[in-house]
C-alpha cells in the first residue's frame, strides 16, 4: 500500500489532497505466437522484386519469412497466439477485463482490432477493448498500459496483442525491394495477471520524438489527403505503402534502444551481468549486432530469430520470447530485458524478471 500526496497549482487555485493507492506488481502469465505456415524464402522473392539471397542477407540478415495466404485477415492470424495465451494463464475467455491489440495493419480502418478479436474470441461480457499504433515499439507500449491497469487494481485479467499483416502493405515490385524484403506477418499474445511472487514485471519506459515521423511511414489513407483520404493519385504516388530512410533509421535505431536498455538497468538497480537475456526488435540484424557491440555485450546474450520471419512489426519481441522460452534462454527467476525502435520516431523498454 503506498499513500501518495500531490498538489496541483494554478492561479487562483490551490489543491491538496492525499491518495491512496493499492499498487499490484503485475505479471505475464500466459503467452503464445502464431505465424502463418506460407513461408517466403529470399530466393521466392528474387523475380518478383529483382534482387539476390546474398543481397537480403548481406544487409538485414534475413533468409525468409511468413506471409498470410489471400484474404486473410489480422485478427484470424492473431486469433490462435490469443487462444493459447489465454489457455497458458489458467482462464477463459469471459475472464478477461480488456484486450489491447497494437498493430498497425487491422482488420478495417475502423473500428480497431480488438473488439474485432473480442468478437471471435466469444467474449459475452462488455470489456474494454482497444488497438494502439506505436509501429515496431507497440509491444512495449502496451505492457506498460496493461501493467499500470494491473498495479492500481483496476483490471485482473488483460490480453495484450501484437500483431501485423506487413505483407499487404508491401510495395512488392522492384521499386519497392529496399523494404519489401525486410517484413514478415506474425502475432503474439500475452495476459497480464496481478502476481504476489518475484515474477512481474519490474518497469517499463517509453519514448517517442516525432520528429523521426518523417523517416518511417505510410501515409495514405490519412486525413490528411482530404476529402477522399484515398484514391487513384494517392496510389499512383504510392503514398498507401511504406516509406523508410533506411539509413536515418538505422543510426537513430542503434543509439536509442542501447540508451532504452541502460536505462531499465539503472532504473531496477541492475547491471547487464544480472540478466539472462535481452530480446531486441528484430528489425535488421546488423542494427542488433551494432547495439549489443556499443553496450559491450556479447550477441550470445542478445536473442536473434530475424533469418525466420524478417521483420513482424509489433509482434517480433513477443515471438521471439517464446521461441527463446521453448530453448530454455531464460527460466523463472531469471532477469530479461526487451527494447524496441520504431515508426513515430517511437522507442521502449522493459525490465522483467520471469
Amino acid at each position: 500500500m503506498i499513500i501518495a500526496s500531490s498538489r496541483c497549482t494554478k492561479p487562483g487555485l490551490q489543491i491538496s489532497s492525499q491518495v491512496l493507492l493499492y499498487m499490484n506488481k503485475a505479471k505475464i502469465a500466459g503467452i503464445a505466437y502464431n505465424v502463418p505456415d506460407r513461408v517466403v524464402t529470399n530466393h521466392d522473392l528474387e523475380d518478383m522484386m529483382d534482387t539476390t539471397d546474398e543481397w537480403i542477407q548481406t544487409r538485414s540478415g534475413i533468409k525468409e519469412r511468413r506471409w498470410v495466404e489471400d484474404g486473410m485477415p489480422n485478427s484470424d492470424m492473431a486469433l490462435p497466439a490469443c487462444k493459447e495465451a489465454i489457455e497458458n494463464a489458467g482462464i477463459k475467455p469471459d475472464d478477461l477485463d480488456a484486450i489491447i491489440v497494437g498493430t498497425v495493419s487491422s482488420d478495417y480502418n475502423f473500428p480497431g482490432m480488438a473488439p474485432i478479436i473480442q468478437q471471435k474470441l466469444g467474449v459475452t461480457t462488455n470489456i474494454s477493448a482497444f488497438d494502439i499504433s506505436a509501429a515496431c515499439s507497440a509491444f512495449i507500449y502496451l505492457l506498460e498500459i496493461g501493467s499500470q491497469f494491473i498495479q492500481t487494481g483496476k483490471y485482473k485479467n488483460i490480453l495484450l496483442v501484437g500483431s501485423d499483416v506487413m505483407s499487404c502493405l508491401l510495395d512488392k515490385t522492384p521499386a519497392g525491394r529496399a523494404t519489401g524484403v525486410l517484413f514478415g506477418d506474425g502475432a503474439g499474445a500475452v495476459v497480464l495477471q496481478p502476481t504476489d511472487d518475484e515474477s512481474c514485471i519490474l518497469s517499463t519506459h517509453t519514448y517517442a520524438n516525432g520528429k523521426g515521423v518523417e523517416m518511417l511511414h505510410a501515409k495514405a489513407p490519412g486525413s490528411m489527403f482530404y476529402p477522399n483520404r484515398i484514391d487513384a493519385e494517392v496510389i499512383a504516388q504510392g503514398h498507401h505503402l511504406p516509406v523508410q530512410n533506411g539509413r536515418e533509421v538505422f543510426k537513430n535505431a542503434v543509439v536509442r534502444m542501447p540508451e532504452a536498455i541502460n536505462f531499465a538497468l539503472e532504473h531496477n538497480n541492475l547491471s547487464l551481468e544480472d540478466v539472462s537475456l535481452v530480446i531486441a526488435h528484430q528489425a535488421n540484424y546488423r542494427i542488433l549486432q551494432t547495439s549489443a557491440k556499443r553496450m559491450g555485450m556479447s550477441m550470445d546474450k542478445m536473442y536473434v530469430n530475424i533469418h525466420k520471419y524478417g521483420n513482424t512489426t509489433a509482434a517480433t519481441i513477443p515471438i521471439a520470447m517464446c521461441e527463446a522460452l521453448e530453448e530454455g534462454k531464460f527460466t523463472k527467476g531469471d532477469i530479461i530485458i526487451l527494447t524496441a525502435f520504431g515508426a513515430g520516431y517511437t522507442w521502449a523498454s522493459a525490465a522483467i524478471r520471469w
